[in-house]
């Protein structure tokens, strides 16, 4: 059996010097020579995506706010005359009168210490939840920029084919005119290769228009190195539904409820420390005329939390229900990302079966059933139709196997980045052992 340039190994050298032409055609509009493989990719976009840089401005804004959350409240200068007559003799006189005196002290509250240390928790707890909302942040950035990177790396790969295809379609022309010019077919027959490769030409355009819309959706994460040629391939990540369940409850989106919730109990906590007092300390000099002495004063007051029931009770009582409020949330999103996770896997397991099937079966078939329309026309038994159409189903089959396979790891990264806590693994951010 003669089998098609499209399946045999030996179409690989002619594929990857078209992949090398596709690489210094790229080059020659891009000042970019250094290629882009898939770790510098994750790695350019943690370092330069403008979200993560938001993300990180928040959790300094977040570990400044917390320094003073524990300290107490600025002093207070307080300046004033006391026992100013305003009749009489001696009205408006700050020397004449024995009670006239000119004061200045200072004040300093003093919020209870289970107020304070409840807003020291909450600062605290503020911090790891931006901390945590970043780690979610960045696992989205590595998992758009996985499937951004795949995304182009498969239609690359696509346009790579239709090179090779537009190689063998000039041997498959010059075959009919010489079969023509032998007397072996008719004339109008010498179109039908001119056909196939307007038909290869508009398959070109289409991933060409593909491809750069895949450059421009890998851009939005790593800058204008997503015009760089690609170099190497994205890791081929072990998918295990077991091993995702148990990584279940510790995704981001889950683990951030935690200090969310820290933040709510010490809420609770300070809306419970209402209850009790604060006091405040207040120290004056009081200067009265050079005729009388000098005197000094010192005040301690303190609060009477005394409507409890219409103050401190419900404010206790709405953090509460937020706190409540907040474990229905967390139930909530589990669920979700259950569902998700089940739907995620049962497309990916989909995808898996596909690609065995397309790879093992179905384009073995299509190379086959082009070579027997093929050795079929040469003998004058087929249709040159029937030639025409077996070989486009060979080419729509060969194109599918990679769009398979890509959609496959495309899954796979999401699955990978969305169900493992990978944000913390820079030096290895493609996950490969």
């Amino acid at each position: 059996m003669v089998i098609p340039p499209f399946a045999r190994r030996p179409w690989r050298p002619a594929l990857c010097r078209a992949a090398a032409l596709l690489a210094l055609a790229g080059l020659a509009g891009s000042v970019y020579a250094e290629p882009l493989s898939f770790d510098d990719a994750l790695a350019l976009a943690v370092r330069e995506t403008p979200v993560l840089r938001a993300e990180s401005a928040q959790i300094d804004a977040a570990r400044q706010a917390a320094i003073p959350a524990g300290e107490l409240p600025d002093p207070k200068l307080a300046l004033g005359i006391d026992n100013l007559p305003i009749e009489g003799p001696d009205r408006y006189s700050l020397n004449s009168d024995f009670m006239t005196m000119r004061r200045i002290g200072l004040m300093q509250e003093f919020p209870n210490g289970a107020k304070r240390d409840a807003r020291v928790a909450a600062a605290r707890g503020r911090v790891a939840a931006a901390e945590a909302q970043t780690r979610i942040t960045r696992l989205m950035v590595l998992r758009e920029t996985a499937v951004a990177w795949i995304a182009r790396d498969t239609i690359e790969r696509q346009l790579a084919g239709i090179d090779a295809l537009v190689e063998e379609n000039r041997v498959f022309e010059a075959g009919m005119r010489a079969r023509i010019a032998g007397g072996k077919g008719r004339a109008t027959e010498a179109v039908a290769p001119r056909q196939e490769a307007a038909m290869i030409e508009a398959r070109r355009d289409e991933l060409d228009a593909r491809r750069r819309q895949a450059i421009a959706a890998l851009e939005r994460w790593v800058g204008p190195r997503a015009q760089a040629p690609l170099a190497g391939s994205a890791p081929d990540w072990p998918i295990d539904r077991d091993t995702l369940s148990h990584a279940l409850h510790g995704h981001p989106e889950l683990t951030v409820f935690d200090p969310r919730a820290r933040v709510l109990d010490a809420e609770v906590a300070e809306a419970q420390a209402g209850k009790k007092p604060d006091w405040a300390l207040e120290m004056a000099y009081l200067k009265r005329g050079s005729q009388f002495s000098d005197m000094a004063m010192v005040n301690v007051t303190f609060d009477l939390p005394v409507f409890t029931a219409s103050r401190q009770d419900p404010q206790i009582a709405a953090r509460q229900a937020e706190r409540t409020a907040l474990e229905a949330e967390r139930e909530a999103v589990l669920r979700e990302h259950t569902v998700m996770l089940e739907t995620d896997f049962a497309e990916y397991q989909r995808l898996a079966r596909a690609v065995t099937r397309q790879r093992d079966v179905l384009l073995p078939l299509a190379d086959e059933k082009a070579a027997l329309a093929l050795a079929a026309w040469r003998g004058g038994k087929g249709e040159l139709a029937d030639l025409v159409m077996a070989r486009r189903e060979r080419i729509d089959a060969g194109l599918m196997a990679i769009a398979l396979e890509g959609e496959r790891r495309q899954m796979a990264a999401r699955l990978y980045y969305a169900y493992g806590d990978h944000a913390n693994s820079e030096p290895n951010l493609s996950g490969e052992k």
